[in-house]
């Protein structure tokens, strides 16, 4: 298996950017790279994954794309599930390139269909006992393997003030702030959440911003590191891309976008504070949507101004794709639904 670990794991490593003189934002090619080889690393060591072994997973965004990458070079089967409102055909494509099943059920609601993409997967499961579900959202496989980001970020920066970082499953936020907070306790963490994601108190609807926020709440998104709560609407989180691009030369997804802006406010707002923002991907899944002034300009609202600065909220509740909201969430637990 070294040949394709080594051949990914420049994929997987971010570049450490400059962002403004007290910020540095960890911008990857596809982050998701980090916990698909941890836990199919751990999961062959233990047995749990033979070889030829069919591996499953319920996904929408890029941690489907690296399972499909390392499941071509390592020769197992693999099973995506997803929803209609999360792919587009040339994504779903280029997972059939590589090799997956891409399954993709009805979402009526447009919410992601969560609860039938796992009702899919334990039946597929009971059905195929010996396939291996890589559980992304609750397997601590995830957080773990972001004590690599968490070592180059403090041998880059040094002491670190604030870690901004998208909430999806929680892996990559919360498990580099786990670690890092063992060597900077009073460090504060910031979530970037989206409307209509349940993660942090909002009742689940339909999410233009993909690739971060949920409709079901992940074992790993651990509630008592977060000190505030960011939520980003889509048109935020595409303008941002587009300037991270003209004025840095990045081009980067929109999730990576949303981090971007919330760690420059953080940046601006706390100017003697060390902050590092996480980017996860780049934006070639994007040309033909958040990069395309055709397709913006068909979305209702994209033309109108959208917030460059977070409202700040006393009780959650959901705005528009137009809208940046902020809450002070305090370290509290999960929140009830």
């Amino acid at each position: 298996m070294a040949s394709d670990i080594d051949y990914f794991r420049a994929l997987e490593t971010p570049r450490l950017s400059a962002l403004g003189s007290n910020l540095v934002a960890a911008a990857f090619p596809m982050m998701k790279l980090m916990p698909a080889r941890f836990i199919l690393d751990r999961a062959e060591k233990a047995g749990e994954l033979s070889s030829g072994g069919r591996i499953i997973e319920t996904t929408s965004g890029t941690f489907g794309l690296a399972l499909a990458m390392l499941a071509a070079a390592r020769s197992y089967p693999l099973t995506l599930v997803t929803a209609k409102s999360l792919i587009d055909p040339p994504y779903q494509k280029r997972l059939e390139m590589l090799g997956a099943e891409v399954v993709v059920l009805d979402d009526d609601q447009g919410d992601g269909n969560q609860a039938g993409r796992i009702a899919y997967l334990h039946d597929r499961l009971e059905a195929e006992p010996s396939t291996f579900w890589t559980r992304q959202y609750d397997n601590p496989g995830n957080p773990h393997s972001y004590a690599r980001l968490a070592e180059m970020l403090v041998r880059r920066v040094g002491r670190i003030d604030w870690l901004v970082g998208c909430a999806g499953t929680g892996g990559s936020l919360c498990g580099t702030g786990a670690f890092l907070r063992h060597l900077f306790p009073d460090m504060k963490i910031a979530a970037v959440d989206t409307h209509n994601s349940v993660l942090f108190g909002h009742k689940a609807g339909r999410r233009m911003l993909r690739g971060l926020g949920n409709s079901v709440m992940p074992g790993n998104v651990k509630h008592n590191l977060i000190d505030e709560v960011h939520w980003v609407g889509a048109y935020v989180a595409y303008r941002s891309a587009h300037r991270l691009l003209r004025e840095q030369g990045m081009f980067m997804g929109p999730t990576s976008g949303a981090a971007a802006i919330v760690a420059e406010w953080i940046a601006r707002r706390d100017p003697d504070a060390s902050v590092v923002a996480i980017m996860p991907d780049e934006g070639f899944r994007y040309s033909a949507t958040v990069y395309d002034q055709n397709w913006l300009n068909s979305h209702p609202g994209w033309t109108s101004t959208s917030a460059y600065e977070p409202a700040n909220l006393t009780t959650i509740e959901p705005r528009t794709e137009r809208d940046w909201t902020r809450f002070e969430w305090g370290r509290s637990q999960k929140p009830s639904l």
